[in-house]
């Protein structure tokens, strides 16, 4: 579990960490793709041109200013799925945002992976909405990224996730 005090609102916090309109800065600058969200539909983070796709899932629940959950499974691994879920509790004017991961595979790279990453979208997402961008070493990684982009495994490229399909 993953949790951090945010000096914002409740709902700059949810509208970041549900928008599709965008990039979302607290997730390593991905934007989610979705048809509506809602249980039971497929979501996807892709790079911010849409061209590659690293995470798939599925929303299990869906209840604004308070919880969003999903199935969590990154593109480039073959492990099962894990379980995000994010909290949002209002304390004294600020947010209190809790990450939990459940169901995550022990000793598999997706574990690995999400336990390095919690503790950095917890923190990208503070600065975010206390300073309205992320830290300056956050936003060199996600320069990296981009210029990384092109070395992204073929499985990865958004094509072979679709949202409105099973995932491969």
């Amino acid at each position: 579990m993953f949790r951090v005090l945010i000096q914002g609102t409740v709902d700059a916090v949810w509208k970041e960490i549900t928008r599709t309109d965008a990039p979302i800065a607290a997730f390593f600058n991905n934007r989610m793709h979705v048809r509506e969200l809602k249980p039971g539909a497929r979501l996807a983070m892709r790079s911010p041109d849409g061209k590659y796709t690293g995470v798939v899932g599925e929303i299990l629940e869906y209840v604004p200013q308070k919880r969003f959950s999903h199935t969590f499974q990154f593109t480039n691994f073959d492990d099962p799925p894990c379980k995000v879920t994010y909290e949002l509790e209002p304390v004294d004017g600020a947010v209190q945002f809790t990450l939990t991961i459940g169901d995550l595979p022990a000793g598999t790279k997706t574990a690995k992976q999400m336990v390095q990453g919690g503790t950095m979208i917890v923190n990208t997402l503070k600065a975010f909405i206390e300073t309205g961008q992320p830290s300056f070493g956050t936003r060199m990684l996600y320069v990296l990224f981009k210029v990384m982009a092109p070395f992204s495994p073929k499985r990865c490229l958004s094509k072979n996730w679709p949202i409105d399909g099973p995932n491969k």
